[in-house]
């Protein structure tokens, strides 16, 4: 598989021609050619889409210090992974999280969880555009738009969202850039937009990835994870992510629950198994539901049992404790992440973020505005009783009423539901008009693992289904999804049409009949 994929790569990069006799296996399967082909496809294809913030000028660097390595080669060898612009990575590029205040944040460290992916062998190819903040500065945002990054592009139809904030993230892989890149997610941030952009997106357990070094937003829902071409590639990815930190308490527990999540991937994986389907969590779209249902056919014909849920009490109470919390753990992190930040970085603090906004207003502020900013700065930390209360509510309602009652109540191995409706247009007067739908905020207000794989279309425009699981049950929800992908053989592959509204068979339904 690794020589095939090279092959592609050495094409693309003009080294080797189809048809023509094959390099040797050595020579094949160099990191450098990868490289060079993924750069020179991020080149050719990101003008589109602006999913790239920037390519790390090592990159090449990189994959021949790997290339010249002995012993036997890393799980990630011949892949170039892009990741997202709110984790640090050693070399000259800052991490910037979209905003114009961190553009000095040059800060010549790895996170974590970019370590593991050069054990791995991976060549880190640069940074992802996000919406600015990891959409956490304004609820009237834009997602995929950030000051240093602009607007990122669905590549399906390139005036249409491509949901955050791991916007870039999931542009990049859906524009065929890299087969795969790293997100974070506090609240289908990981999800949204891979199942907008029609790829496989897995926001993992909290504390099966390490957070250090990333920039934060709750201490309680952040994580990070892959969004990839398929799901062997996220499988791949998170085995070599996954682990324990000591920087980072909430992964004590990782190194015993990280397994080999390929091994998992099994086309029978379906058979026997128990699913609820969240009919509470339809109704995105009769479009979406039409697929969903045709996704529901495809689990029960590969053996699994459906029980349906119709309805889930107390959501709404869910939502309103985790704003609260989400604004108290933002302000202690923010400013705990500002001050390990390098002396170029002015911002020490949320205050001085909000005051930098307002000075910098042209570009900062000129689409729309930092209330949640505004708010969290205004909360009273994490000794306050009111954030300990609505901590203990969001989790309870989430966690042990939520998920692992609706598993125990019918003995299920999993809860399935549409992920998101397709895309929206990009609003620059209303930002994101959304709602109505899903269930990923259940998983990640419990800190559950949550994966998302393509179901289908609706006008030309993905959708995807989403898995949903207990703790720390990755492997049985990336078998599912394996078992799904295998089955539905749903292929996606944009077009990058300026609108589906210019576009057969869109386009003729919106004009007069002729000849009345």
């Amino acid at each position: 598989m690794i020589a095939t994929r090279v092959l592609i790569a050495l094409a693309a990069a003009g080294i080797w021609q189809a048809g023509a006799a094959s390099p040797g296996v050595l020579y094949a399967q160099t990191s450098e050619a990868a490289t060079q082909a993924a750069i020179e496809r991020v080149e050719k294809i990101d003008p589109k889409v602006h999913a790239v913030i920037a390519l790390d000028p090592t990159a090449l660097e990189q994959a021949r210090a790997i290339d010249k390595k002995s012993g036997a080669h890393g799980v990630l060898y011949g892949y170039a992974i892009l990741i997202k612009d709110n984790i640090e990575s050693d070399g000259p590029l800052p991490t910037t999280a979209g905003s114009l205040a961190l553009r000095e944040n040059v800060t010549h460290r790895d996170a974590p969880l970019v370590k593991r992916l050069r054990a791995a062998d991976a060549v880190i190819l640069g940074k992802t555009n996000l919406s600015e903040w990891a959409n956490i500065r304004s609820s009237g945002s834009i997602s995929g738009w950030s000051a240093v990054g602009g607007q990122t592009r669905n590549p399906f139809a390139l005036d249409r969202d491509p949901c955050g904030s791991s916007s870039g993230s999931g542009a990049a892989v859906a524009a065929g850039e890299v087969e795969a890149a790293i997100g974070t997610e506090t609240d289908g941030s990981i999800t949204c937009p891979a199942a907008i952009n029609g790829v496989v997106g897995l926001k993992p357990t909290v504390g099966l990835v390490s957070r250090s070094r990333i920039v934060p937003i709750s201490a309680s829902q952040d994580t990070a994870g892959p969004i990839a071409m398929d799901v062997t590639m996220a499988a791949k990815v998170l085995r070599a992510i996954a682990g324990s930190d000591a920087e980072d308490a909430a992964t004590k527990e990782a190194d015993a629950h990280v397994t080999d999540y390929a091994a998992a991937l099994k086309p029978e994986a379906l058979k026997g198994a128990r699913i609820g389907v969240l009919r509470f969590a339809t109704g995105w779209s009769a479009g979406t539901d039409k697929v969903f249902e045709q996704a529901l056919a495809v689990l029960k014909a590969q053996g699994a049992t459906l029980v349906d849920i119709k309805e889930f009490k107390d959501r709404d109470k869910i939502g309103e404790a985790e704003g609260l919390v989400l604004n108290t753990e933002f302000k202690a992190g923010i400013n705990a992440y500002l001050a390990t930040t390098p002396a170029a970085v002015k911002a020490r603090t949320l205050a001085d973020l909000i005051k930098f906004n307002e000075e910098h207003a042209d570009r900062e502020l000129g689409l729309f505005g930092q209330e949640t900013f505004v708010k969290a700065e205004g909360t009273k930390g994490l000794d306050d009783p009111e954030y300990k209360k609505a901590r203990e509510t969001s989790l309870r309602l989430a966690g042990k009423e939520g998920i692992d009652a609706m598993l125990a109540k019918d003995h299920l191995d999993a809860l399935v539901c549409p992920t998101m409706p397709p895309a929206w247009k990009i609003d620059a007067a209303n930002g994101d008009q959304i709602g109505g739908g899903g269930a990923g905020g259940l998983a990640a207000v419990a800190g559950y693992p949550h994966l998302t794989v393509p179901m289908g279309a609706v006008m030309g425009l993905p959708v995807g289904l989403s898995f949903l699981g207990p703790a720390w049950s990755e492997a049985r929800l990336l078998g599912f999804g394996y078992a799904f992908e295998q089955a539905a053989q749903v292929r996606l592959k944009p077009a990058f049409v300026p609108s589906i509204e210019g576009e057969a068979p869109v386009a003729p339904l919106l004009e007069p009949m002729k000849g009345r």
